[in-house]
């Protein structure tokens, strides 16, 4: 009896590993100390660069949307989701992403599907802009199946102490910017299955013709594209605004992740004021019109469960507004103001209709 006939195979683990080995290479910063395969990731934080450094650190997964790019069988751009959850939540507190490590679990350990998941967690660490430190593979026989893959990250970030970003520097009166989302992001994917691919249980072949066909009628692209769309990941312009404008005008940003846009907006304007999000003021995707309709799912169960269009809202000083949505465009996102903060009691109220209301 050998490891192998126990379903691990370390021959495979050893192939995948040389596969990612260039595509961590490709993301390193002159920080960076050595390569992959060692038992840590060495990360120097150069001295004299921060006055009083402080380190962020989150962690996050890409949920049941790795369900989606399995039945699709298309694992390139999962890896991106992985990197957008994790560091767009860093920036949230100013922070700059440094470096990122991922986990991969699997039932049965393929180089080819190791390869393209990790693939896209690189570029999503290209995009940005920290290094892909190390990771781990590990082949669960017996707890996943063959085919069977699952993905978490593990990010850490910089920021200086009296730069940080919080709720205490929300006032009345400041503004809500919005930034643009495609698409699901990583966030809602067990509703939107069940709505639009049924219950875990439906034969492959029914879920994978409708993954082939049309997003809904007259769309496009197919839905395995629509669902499948890579996260965008918003740290750098996020960044950028703070550079060009300074740490004050800017007040805190809100990942719009599971809880939607109200959920999370609350995490973070304090317990003195309300925030007022007008719907209405971006444009809404097409695929949360279908997952409403097909559901059906009430507007209230819609807006707690998914971004509806927006993936960061920033909380502003109003003489910033202009200039940072100048930023924002310059690094390519569409950004609009979505409401405001008003005296309050820590409560994010919607208010007007949405598209499919009107």
């Amino acid at each position: 009896m050998s490891y192998r006939d126990a379903g691990v195979d370390i021959a495979a683990g050893e192939a995948a590993v040389d596969r990612i080995r260039h595509l961590a290479a490709a993301t390193a910063r002159p920080e960076v100390l050595g390569g992959i395969g060692g038992f840590g990731g060495c990360f120097a934080l150069p001295p004299g660069r921060y006055r009083q450094p402080v380190l962020v650190a989150g962690t996050d997964g890409v949920g049941t949307k790795m369900q989606v790019a399995r039945a699709a069988g298309r694992f390139g751009t999962i890896g991106i989701d992985l990197v957008a959850m994790c560091v767009d939540d860093l920036v949230c507190v100013g922070a700059e992403p440094l470096f990122l490590l991922d986990y991969l679990a699997v039932g049965r350990l393929d180089p080819d599907q190791v390869e393209q998941v990790v693939g896209g967690i690189a570029d999503g660490c290209r995009q940005a802009g920290c290094a892909l430190l190390g990771g781990e593979m590990a082949e669960h026989p017996g707890v996943l199946a063959d085919g069977d893959v699952d993905v978490a990250g593990f990010a850490v970030g910089v920021v200086e102490a009296d730069e940080r970003l919080g709720p205490e520097r929300v006032q009345a009166g400041d503004v809500l910017v919005g930034l643009a989302s495609p698409g699901l992001r990583s966030n809602g994917y067990s509703l939107a299955r069940r709505v639009l691919l049924g219950p875990d249980d439906r034969p492959v072949g029914e879920v994978a013709a409708a993954l082939a066909a049309p997003a809904w009628e007259g769309a496009p692209r197919s839905l395995a594209d629509e669902l499948l769309l890579p996260s965008v990941i918003y740290a750098p312009a996020v960044l950028a605004v703070l550079r060009q404008l300074g740490p004050g005008p800017l007040r805190v940003a809100a990942h719009v992740t599971g809880g939607g846009i109200a959920g999370n907006l609350a995490r973070v304007i304090g317990p003195a004021v309300d925030g007022v999000v007008d719907v209405g003021t971006w444009t809404v995707p097409r695929i949360f019109e279908e997952i409403r309709r097909r559901g059906p799912v009430d507007d209230a169960e819609l807006a707690a469960v998914f971004n509806l269009g927006l993936g960061m809202v920033l909380v502003l000083a109003p003489d910033a507004v202009d200039s940072a949505v100048g930023v924002l465009a310059g690094a390519g996102h569409d950004a609009v103001v979505v409401g405001r903060v008003e005296p309050g009691r820590g409560q994010v109220h919607l208010r007007g209709r949405w598209p499919w209301s009107a």
